[in-house]
């Protein structure tokens, strides 16, 4: 079982990594048409080792500090923590951290708004649409 467990874990690192590739080729080749420049493929494979290696120090570092917190879920803090060396990367991530914020209580305040409506004059019971099971999650 363990050995199961273990080539199931290998391969999935080896996806991340090709697709962390990817993604690294993806920009370099934007960066070489922006800049009139190359990538040799050995820097390319450089680039995209460091990046891998980079997250998963990320994820680490993440991962504790919600341990330490006392908490098994990351949040938007344990990422400004993490981003806080970097005074544009920190004001960024906050910046959209707000938006977020403020998205999500706009539409808080849109679903009370109508679901008081509905409470106060309810619609007769031929007009009325039932709730589908995926609806009924999203609202929890």
């Amino acid at each position: 079982m363990a050995a199961a467990e273990s080539e199931e874990r290998a391969l999935l690192v080896q996806r991340l990594r090709a697709a962390v590739h990817y993604a690294v080729c993806g920009l370099c080749q934007e960066v070489a048409e922006d800049k009139a420049v190359q990538f040799s493929k050995q820097s390319l494979a450089a680039i995209a080792e460091l990046a891998f290696r980079q997250c998963e120090t990320f994820a680490r570092d993440l991962e504790m500090f919600a341990r330490h917190a006392k908490r098994s879920t990351i949040t938007t803090e344990d990422v400004k923590l993490l981003a806080r060396r970097s005074s544009s990367l920190l004001k960024y991530i906050t910046q959209k951290s707000e938006e977020l914020a403020s998205s999500n209580m706009e539409q808080k305040e849109k679903k009370k708004k109508k679901s008081s409506a509905s409470k106060g004059g309810r619609m007769p019971r031929e007009q009325e649409t039932p709730v589908t099971e995926s609806e009924d999650s999203n609202m929890a």
